[in-house]
């Protein structure tokens, strides 16, 4: 009983991430309607589908505050990093292959290699950068800054043609939502099923005034939830915990990151796995794919550097233990080596087919079941560990 309810909550918060998910995906498309195909998706999707790991980072920094709330932002970004780059893609190919739409998908090597070779640089600076015992606002804002550079790369990338259209603006025709009910229809089961195309739409005709109310009113939909979420996580990797009315129940006593990178992770990013099987379904796989890596540049420069950024300027220099330290390293590190590995994969060919998925989906699966070991104080996942820190101190990166 004790881990069945912040279980259900979690569960709960994926919804809800789910469904704000998609409005705000909704309204960044209109909004970023005239960028390319590729650059929509390392940009504007993968900002829209990221926001659940940028609140759930704050939240547990400024819930559980100092260096356990950071280590819960890096299990978040890192776990849902590994998870974008493991698991969507896999299961956006499979899905419209499942759906026989295709045997195989055809990709851009360009694209994947682009945007892959820009990942593990940022996830280098990343290792490099946060290490150390005292981490200070500097460290938040040259994580942000890496994620500019990244932005003003991918749009000096654009075609020019593409940059034309996106500077005129409004040049493409509004996206007409049509329904087959009345317009109270929409908006009332929009209100239960918690739609909110259907709320802030109907049957109108997308504007840029209604386009910007469904993205701040989803925006707030994931802030609030997120922040269960990380409460949920809190209760899971807890001794004890109260709930208001119901008692007092035990949790697993397992330090908070470990939660973070199998629970948390995977719930921030379910609208990042939903986004790009609706790009895989239309056709565009590099957007598919790009979304996810690109959203993995996000999640560990902005969704863990601005949290940094705003509560060091707040709250002063954040101490690390030493055993957070080696164990913040040992993931970062984990992270760096597993992003390598995915986009060889991805790159090694112009198609993506099933053996690729399930080979992705397989490291996704040994990965967690190293997580758990960890956890568990597993023997053999100690010594991996060990090895990891190991090679860390001995190159001086961490």
């Amino acid at each position: 009983m004790g881990i069945i309810i912040p279980l259900l909550l979690i569960t709960f918060c994926c919804i809800i991430i789910w469904r704000a998910g998609d409005g705000f995906m909704t309204a960044s498309e209109y909004i970023g309607r005239n960028l390319s195909e590729g650059v929509r998706g390392a940009t504007i999707n993968a900002i829209a589908s990221s926001m659940p790991e940028v609140f759930t980072s704050l939240f547990f920094l400024f819930v559980l505050t100092d260096a356990e709330g950071f280590s819960g932002g890096i299990g978040t970004t890192a776990g849902s990093a590994i998870f974008n780059g493991m698991v969507i893609p896999a299961v956006a190919v499979l899905a419209v292959i499942g759906m026989k739409m295709t045997k195989k998908v055809q990709v851009s090597r360009k694209v994947l290699l682009r945007d892959g070779i820009a990942l593990i640089i940022a996830e280098l600076i990343f290792l490099i950068l946060i290490s150390g015992s005292t981490l200070h606002w500097y460290h938040g804002m040259l994580l942000m800054l890496v994620y500019v550079v990244y932005i003003v790369y991918m749009f000096a990338s654009m075609k020019k043609s593409d940059k034309e259209d996106l500077l005129e603006g409004g040049q493409l025709e509004e996206e007409i939502f049509e329904s087959d009910e009345e317009p109270q229809g929409p908006f009332l089961k929009g209100l239960i099923t918690f739609d909110l195309e259907r709320v802030f739409i109907g049957n109108n005709r997308i504007s840029g005034r209604r386009a910007w109310s469904l993205l701040l009113f989803s925006t707030i939909s994931i802030a609030l939830v997120c922040y269960f979420l990380v409460l949920a996580c809190e209760w899971i990797g807890s001794d004890t915990y109260s709930v208001a009315g119901m008692g007092e129940f035990n949790g697993l006593n397992i330090p908070v990151m470990f939660v973070a990178l199998i629970l948390a992770s995977a719930a921030s990013s379910f609208p990042d796995t939903i986004i790009s099987i609706k790009d895989a379904k239309n056709g565009q796989y590099d957007d598919a794919i790009s979304n996810a890596l690109g959203s993995n540049i996000f999640d560990i420069c902005f969704a863990l550097g601005f949290p940094l950024f705003i509560f060091t300027i707040l709250n002063g220099p954040i101490h690390m233990p030493p055993e957070l330290v080696d164990l913040s390293s040992e993931l970062r590190f984990l992270l760096w080596l597993l992003t390598v590995l995915a986009v060889i994969i991805f790159t090694s060919g112009n198609y993506f087919g099933k053996r690729k998925s399930y080979l992705l989906l397989s490291i996704y699966v040994l990965f967690v079941l190293y997580i758990v070991g960890r956890g568990s104080g597993n023997e053999i996942a100690q010594s991996i560990a060990d090895w990891l820190v190991g090679v860390v101190k001995f190159f001086r990166i961490g």
